[in-house]
């Protein structure tokens, strides 16, 4: 299994990025993936998930900001983060679990003024 996290970088308060996670190695379409987030001093944390049927579900600080999609095809996974806050500033992560948690190496993302 292979899971890598691109798309991080600086924005401002408010702004708007793109993260998308690429994964290999196993049966992408039937399975929940999930991105997370790591602030620095602070327990990783889940951001949202997405089911193999598409369905989603997010953390209460993320609801109405973020949108977690899929596309079976490309076998890729995306994090669309609008309204972004300082407190958003975090290493993000995708992860899977099959038979064992997976992780990839982060991207980060830092907003500020």
């Amino acid at each position: 299994v292979q899971l890598q996290a691109s798309g991080g970088g600086s924005v401002q308060p408010g702004g708007s990025l793109i993260l998308s996670c690429a994964a290999s190695g196993f049966m992408f379409r039937y399975n929940t993936l999930d991105w997370y987030r790591q602030a620095p001093g602070k327990e990783r944390e889940l951001v949202g998930s997405i089911t193999s049927g598409g369905n989603t579900n997010y953390e209460d600080s993320v609801k109405g900001r973020f949108t977690i999609s899929r596309d079976n095809v490309r076998k890729t996974m995306s994090l669309q983060m609008n309204s972004l806050k300082p407190e958003d500033t975090a290493v993000y992560y995708c992860h899977l679990y099959l038979r064992r948690d997976w992780w990839g190496p982060g991207t980060l993302v830092t907003v500020s003024s």
